[in-house]
Parts: C-alpha cells; structure tokens; sequence
C-alpha cells in the first residue's frame, strides 16, 4: 500500500476569546442596543413617511369631495374619492409588512438583550448594585408599548378609508336619487 506523503499544514489554534464574535458582554449588549436603536429608527422612519403621505391623500379626498362642476361634478365626486379611498386601503395594507417586520426585529434583539441581562448577573447590576435596566425597560410589555402607535397606525387609517369610502359612495347614490 502507496502512501502520500504531504506536508503538516500549520492550523493556529483559536483562543477561548476568538470563539466568541464579542469579547466582553458589555460589548455584546453594546451591539443589542444599537441594533435597537438601529431598527427602532428605520420604524420610525418608515412610519413618518407613511403618515405624510396619508395626510397628502386625506387632503386630496377632501378637495376632490369639494368639487362643485354642476357638468361632472357628480361623477367626479364619486369616483375620484371613492378611488382614493381605495388608494388608502391599498396603502396602508402594503406598508403593514414593513411595520411588522421591523416589530418583529427590535423584538428579537429586546429578546436577546434580556436574556443577557439576566444570564450575567454583572451586567445587570450596576458599580453601585443597583439595576443597570429596571424591569420596564428590559421587559417584553415596557416596550411593546412605545411600539403600539407604529403597530396600530396602518390598521387605523385602512379603517378610516373604508369609512370615508363608504361615506362618500352613500353620500354621492343619495344624491342622485
């Protein structure tokens, strides 16, 4: 039997501090918290930007409702809001996945951050043995409060389209008869 006979190939070692991505678990809690803010951030941002554009289109539904053409005026005034209405809907359904997903984000790492917290009883504690975070804001319920606006703001206004919908359609029918 034929053997190869190759060289050793040199494999450095890792040390017990290169195994872990984090040296300290300060550094570790570091990182939750800027993923937080990080996140936290693009849902405000993403809902900032789904507000100003809602607002632009309530302000267009109310001036097309305005319309006052004795020659069109009562098609335009059905159609014209009804369409926005539907626009609002639509919307506010396509922006609920972005709302969700970064929810879902921030809770995944307030998860983590948690756990840490707990699991390593000196980064709970302070220099002075009180609690670094009290339980309110390292708790589940503490920030899925400040959250609840963004949650809640899409589903909102999808109801406050179909009302305006349906107000205007029943307003503009009663109107013709």
């Amino acid at each position: 039997m034929s053997k190869i006979i190759t060289e050793d190939v040199h494999v450095p070692r890792e040390s017990a501090e290169d195994v872990f991505l984090f040296g300290t678990p300060k550094d570790r809690l570091d990182f939750y918290r800027r993923e937080i803010q990080y996140e936290t951030s693009l849902l405000s941002n993403r809902t900032n930007a789904y507000l100003t554009a809602q607002s632009f289109l309530v302000i267009a539904f109310a001036s097309s409702m305005a319309n006052l053409n004795p020659a069109w005026g009562e098609l335009f005034t059905l159609i014209v809001p009804t369409l926005m209405a539907v626009l609002g809907v639509v919307s506010s359904l396509n922006a609920w996945p972005g709302f969700k997903a970064s929810n879902v984000i921030i809770d995944h790492w307030h998860f983590k951050q948690s756990h840490l917290l707990k699991s390593d009883p000196v980064m709970g504690n302070a220099y002075d043995d009180s609690p670094l975070f009290n339980e309110t804001e390292s708790s589940h319920k503490g920030y899925r409060k400040s959250l609840m606006f963004s949650m809640r703001t899409p589903w909102l206004f999808m109801f406050f389209w179909l009302v305006l919908g349906s107000f205007c359609i029943c307003v503009q029918l009663s109107n013709a008869s």
